[in-house]
């Protein structure tokens, strides 16, 4: 559900769009732009690998492939492939030559751009961010770097990355399939083609393999008493809006809870309930390093801990409800894909509130997953989908959307924000999660508290 306007915006289109339309032009699109890639690649290694048939590998035949992967006005500077083709492709983006392929991606994640203002005129009805989306419009690539960084010098971050938070993926995917790094190109593709980072990030383009690298922990866990002001603050009414509390409330320092609860059928059942980032942390799994690796990996130290956890507390087979915050609501998917993890313990329900989780499926295909986001919180698309993507999710997601009146992250974002939308911007959307956590409603016999470390 999606508290937003579809009003005309003539500087955009120059008519009244259809955002159906819209959505499938961008799907055309980038059907068309991975089509053309992988002619420009099976081209390139005919022309400059070992695949042209031995009857034809005479000089007339490689010119005229050459030609073919390098003309402007066919498929333009398009090689593509390993060994002179990947030489060949670094020396077209370093000299900014048109590729047929990337102008049809670039085009693509125009339109979502666009239809995103369609969804969100106030993307053009603020000066500044108007800028942006015409330089991008325009392919003014150092032009919208330039505008963007006067936003942040002269508005704040906060302001330029809530206003932003609809197109933000699709602005850094453009960026990078325009500038000259050779290396965001991969994350570039992923976004503009409906799929979700999982090779590297669009910025830089550092891979996640680095991630990985740099993020090794095993996960600790280890159970402890909390301050009797934290045990008497707990929230045990079992709505989402109390879960979102219970993490505001736990904070973000490597604190893991997990509650009890006999439902009403007399069964019991636990409610786990996952903070998000702490910042940047040696010993907490909840660091920044942690955050960037989750998005694009299945395991992390953080999903690691949890797991000891819910091992030493939960008997085998149990249900579980994971409710997770930002970070907390990305481990909470990363456990529901681990088939290790879902051999023990049965996810039946998955929450997220304000996180990336749209590129990871759960291992067991009963459980059901939904995703709450505000859609000028810019956390929700760093995995590389907006919220008003022209992609639609798998039948076991449900995705509940809305706007408020704060316009400014990470207040937005932040856990007691949420809690405070459930409440009474969107109390039709907690009424709906709460319906279906039905089983866990009920009364809460134990809060057990875990300490999780990196290492």
């Amino acid at each position: 559900m999606t508290d937003a306007t579809t009003d005309a915006t003539t500087a955009v289109t120059g008519h009244e769009p259809d955002i159906d339309s819209l959505h499938h032009l961008c799907r055309l699109l980038a059907e068309a732009a991975e089509g053309v890639g992988d002619a420009s690649r099976y081209a390139s290694e005919l022309a400059l690998g070992t695949r042209l048939p031995r009857a034809a590998r005479g000089a007339a035949a490689r010119r005229t492939l050459l030609r073919t992967i390098t003309d402007p006005k066919g498929l333009g500077w398009a090689a593509r492939g390993r060994g002179l083709a990947r030489l060949g492709r670094l020396a077209g983006v370093f000299t900014s030559r048109e590729s047929l392929a990337v102008s049809l991606a670039v085009t693509g994640l125009k339109a979502r751009i666009r239809a995103a203002a369609v969804t969100h005129p106030e993307l053009l009805g603020d000066p500044d961010t108007a800028r942006v989306l015409r330089a991008v419009e325009g392919d003014r690539q150092r032009e919208a770097i330039r505008v963007f960084r006067s936003i942040l010098g002269s508005k704040g971050a906060e302001r330029a990355f809530a206003l932003l938070a609809p197109s933000f993926a699709d602005i850094l995917a453009w960026n990078a399939l325009t500038d000259e790094n050779p290396f965001n190109d991969g994350a570039g593709w992923e976004v503009a083609t409906g799929r979700t980072l999982t090779g590297a990030e669009p910025i830089l383009g550092i891979s996640a393999r680095v991630w990985a690298f740099l993020d090794r922990g095993p996960g600790r866990a280890e159970p402890f008493v909390p301050s009797p002001r934290l045990a008497e603050c707990l929230d045990t009414s079992g709505t989402v809006a109390g879960y979102v509390r219970n993490i505001d409330a736990v904070g973000t320092d490597g604190t893991l809870l997990v509650q009890q609860v006999v439902g009403p059928d007399g069964v019991q059942r636990y409610v786990v309930q996952l903070a998000g980032m702490s910042g940047v942390s040696d010993e907490s799994p909840q660091d920044l390093l942690g955050a960037v690796h989750a998005v694009a990996r299945p395991a992390n130290p953080y999903s690691r801990a949890v797991s000891k956890a819910l091992r030493l507390l939960v008997p085998s087979g149990s249900e579980l409800a994971l409710v997770g915050h930002s970070l907390g609501g990305i481990t909470a998917m990363n456990l529901a894909a681990d088939r290790d993890f879902c051999g023990i313990h049965q996810v039946t329900h998955v929450v997220a509130i304000g996180s990336p989780i749209d590129g990871k499926r759960p291992a067991d295909p009963r459980t059901r997953v939904y995703s709450l986001v505000n859609e000028h919180d810019v956390v929700p698309s760093l995995e590389g989908r907006s919220a008003v993507s022209p992609y639609a999710l798998p039948e076991q997601f449900t995705e509940f959307t809305w706007t408020d009146d704060t316009h400014a992250f990470p207040l937005c974002h932040a856990a007691e924000r949420y809690a405070h939308n459930l409440e009474h911007e969107v109390p039709e959307v907690s009424a709906l999660v709460d319906a279906a956590l039905a089983p866990f409603r009920g009364r809460v016999t134990a809060a057990r508290f875990f300490r999780l470390h990196d290492r």
